[in-house]
Formats: structure tokens, C-alpha cells, sequence
């Protein structure tokens, strides 16, 4: 089959990374790709915005699959326009995708159904907003309703930080509008993971646990970026309580999307709070994670071209997903900066010998330029490392970060620390 990905982050380049190892994949594209799909993928430039241009070169090219990685298309319906034109893809509908571009549609959904979450307030005038946020006090968590790229959530310690929060949403429109609107909700105190599991709309294959970190500094620390790194597996979840998360969580959910009439193909991930009330949704996203989808995938034994077909022809019945028992640590190198304003063009160093040290490295925010590899983003490397155990795991991930180096390069030096600490106590 022919492939098509649709995106350009990290998570894009360990899809096209994997789905090249399928026998079943003949050409593989990636659009618009970065500096390393182009080592295992073939880049083109599409206006993915414009799902004529995109149908059209998926038949001009005999495009069998289409996987969208990125949340944005498939918020805008493109998976709906490539089924009416015959082409299968792997990834939700619009009506689907609300249950990430529309934080309101999908808190809503949790209430009519008993999905456990935290407690919340909608608002769209910043006076209401700082009356209740006073009311309640910190921390509080204040979110954008929409899509914001990852960056429209604020845990707010203090009253007014919140209300900052909001009125930076409501007011002075950061987030445009995905801001016209925002949800303050309960701050949750616990440990995160996250649930990724593939459906067919009926049967459910849930993927490894994985942890993502979020913050920009060690010690979880600063401001919320897309993600500066994650291990698989997360020792939090240990069997009892994924069980409990299938059966309080992702079974409900998928039978609330159901009831709606929404039948939801591709992947849905689930941000876990492991709370002493039990786990808790903390937000739902349509589409792989990133950073965890470069720990969840090179896991993955089975054949992920097949799988994807699966999901996309709507029944996943005879699929069986087998997975390595290492764990994987990935560490984000992110441009000075980030995820402020950050300088692009910055070349890149020592990827072939971090390679050298058995890791893989996962571009995202790069480009080539002649015969080099420069900074063209926020985020710019994933270095992923394994081991048997997460601290020799770490060690080996850690020692391959040593080998890149850009300027201004920024990361985090204690990914996955707290799983070290967890497996010595």
C-alpha cells in the first residue's frame, strides 16, 4: 500500500519510521515531513488545508492510506472529506475530533455519562470568570476551550495568576478563538499518565502506558510546552487500575460517543490524574501525543501499516498488538527560548553519533538546508533510549543527548526520575 502522513512533529517521524519497516508499505510520503521523514519518507509540500489539493495528489499517487498525525486537520473535518473520496484514513471525523478542539463538547459528554473529571465552570466574560475563581481560590486550573497548540491550559497557583489566566483568554484573545470561551476547573493533585488506546468505533486496542512531562524545567517547573519528554511504561499504572481506567474511563467514553452517534475511528488518548479518589480525566486529545508516541511506537512489535488499514476499514477484529518489554525514555531538545520566542536556523550537530549509541533520534522542529540539519521549530530533537529497567534506560537515552548539540539547545535532565525513585522504593 501507499501511505500518506500528515504532519511534521516528532510523533510524525516515529510513524514514518515504523510504518517503513512494514512489508505491506510501498511509497511513503509525509507532508509537509521535517529534516529526518525526509531520510525515510518522501516529503512534499501540500496545502493540507485544502483537502481538494490533498485528495488529489492521493490519487494522482494511488494513496491507499492516509494518517493524520496532528490535530488541527482532522478538527477541520479532513478525515470526513478523504472518506467521501474513497481514499481510507486513519484518524477521527469532525464530530469525533470535538472531544479535543472542543474541551466544552468533551466535558459535557463526561457529565452525561459519569466519566470521572475534575469539577468545572464554563465561562465567556472575564467578570463572571474572576468572581468565581475568587470565590473558589488557588490553585485552579484555567483552560482555552479550543485547540491551542498544547499551551492553552494554566495551573495557576495563586488568585491571580488565575484570573491573569482568564483574562489573557477572554480579553486580550491569546489563544483567538479558542479562547472565546474558557473552563475553570478543579486543580487535581495525583500523578499523570497517559492512556492511548486504537478503536474501530466497536473494539478497543489499548496501547502501552506511557508518562509525558510537561513543564519546561526540571522539577516540573515553568511554564506548559507540548511536551519535553516521556517513558514507557508509567509504573503508576500498574494492571488493577488500567483495568479500573478501561472500565470507568475508555469503555463509558467510547459507548457516551455511541450514544451521540458518533462512530470514532483512529486513536484516542486519555490524560490520566491518579488521584486518591481513583483516576480522573484530565483531558482527552484525538490524535497520538507527543512526546509519548515516540516511546509508544519503537515498542510496538506488530506491524503498524496493518493496523492502521484496520482502524481505517472499521473493523480491527483480528488484529493482534504484541509489544517489547524494554522500557523507552525520550528526551526533547528544544530551541532556546522555548516555548517563548526561540531562534530558527541554528545547525545541528551529532545526530549520526547519538545514533552510534543505539538510540534513535525523532526530528521535529528541523529542516535540511544543503547538506545540513538546522533548527525550524520549538521543539527540535527527540532522543530515545532503552534499557532493561528505566534507569539503564535513562542512562542509555541521556548519554546519546550528549552527542547532539545546536545553539541555544535547551532540556529537561530529569525525565522519568520519578520512575527511578518509584522502583527503589
Amino acid at each position: 500500500m501507499n501511505v500518506l502522513v500528515i504532519g511534521s512533529g516528532g510523533r510524525e517521524h516515529a510513524i514514518c519510521w515504523k510504518l517503513k519497516q512494514s512489508a505491506k508499505v510501498g511509497k511513503l510520503y509525509c507532508s509537509p515531513g521535517n529534516g529526518g521523514t525526509a531520510k525515510d519518507a518522501e516529503n512534499v509540500e501540500l496545502k493540507v488545508s485544502d483537502h481538494k489539493e490533498v485528495i488529489d495528489f492521493c490519487k494522482d499517487k494511488q494513496v491507499d492510506l492516509v494518517v493524520v498525525g496532528p490535530e488541527a486537520p482532522l478538527a477541520v473535518g479532513i478525515a470526513d472529506d478523504l472518506e467521501k473520496a474513497g481514499i481510507k484514513v486513519f484518524g477521527p471525523s469532525y464530530s469525533a475530533s470535538r472531544m479535543e478542539s472542543s474541551k466544552i463538547f468533551a466535558k459535557e459528554l463526561m457529565g452525561r455519562y459519569n466519566i470521572p473529571t475534575a469539577a468545572f465552570r464554563i465561562f465567556d466574560n472575564i467578570e463572571a470568570a474572576e468572581e468565581y475563581i475568587r470565590e473558589v481560590g488557588a490553585p485552579i486550573v484555567v483552560k482555552a476551550y479550543g485547540l491551542a497548540a498544547g499551551k492553552g491550559v494554566v495551573i495557576a497557583e495563586t488568585v491571580e495568576e488565575a484570573v491573569d489566566a482568564a483574562k489573557s483568554m477572554l480579553v486580550d484573545k491569546q489563544f483567538g478563538s479558542a479562547g472565546s470561551k474558557i473552563i475553570v476547573e478543579e486543580f487535581l493533585t495525583g500523578e499523570e499518565a497517559s492512556i492511548l488506546v486504537v478503536t474501530d468505533g466497536e473494539k478497543i486496542i489499548p496501547m502501552v502506558t506511557s508518562q509525558d512531562h510537561k513543564r519546561i524545567f526540571d522539577g516540573d517547573k515553568g511554564a506548559n510546552t507540548g511536551g519535553m519528554g516521556a517513558y514507557s511504561p508509567a509504573p503508576v499504572i500498574d494492571e488493577k487500575l488500567f483495568d479500573e481506567i478501561m472500565k470507568t474511563i475508555i469503555e463509558p467514553t467510547m459507548e457516551g460517543l455511541k450514544n451521540e452517534g458518533i462512530i470514532y475511528k483512529g486513536v484516542l488518548y486519555a490524560g490520566i490524574m491518579v488521584t486518591l479518589e481513583g483516576p480522573k480525566v484530565l483531558e482527552y486529545n484525538v490524535r497520538f501525543g507527543d512526546p509519548e508516541t515516540q516511546v509508544i511506537i519503537p515498542r510496538m512489535k506488530s506491524d503498524l501499516a496493518e493496523l492502521f488499514m484496520a482502524v481505517a476499514k472499521g473493523d480491527i477484529s483480528d488484529q493482534q498488538v504484541e509489544w517489547d518489554e524494554k522500557e523507552y525514555v525520550c528526551v526533547v531538545l528544544a530551541a532556546g527560548g522555548y516555548p517563548g520566542v526561540y531562534d530558527k536556523g541554528k545547525t545541528i550537530s551529532g545526530i549520526e553519533q547519538a545514533e552510534k549509541e543505539k538510540a534513535m533520534v525523532f526530528h521535529a522542529g528541523t529542516k535540511e538546508k544543503g547538506t545540513k540539519i538546522v533548527t525550524s521549530g520549538g521543539r527540535v530533537i527527540n532522543v530515545v533510549g532503552k534499557g532493561n529497567g528505566i534507569e539503564e534506560a535513562v542512562i542509555n537515552t541521556y548519554r546519546a543527548v550528549e552527542k547532539i548539540n545546536f545553539e541555544g539547545m535547551q532540556y529537561r535532565s530529569d525525565i522519568a526520575r520519578k520512575a527511578i525513585d518509584r522502583a527503589k522504593n
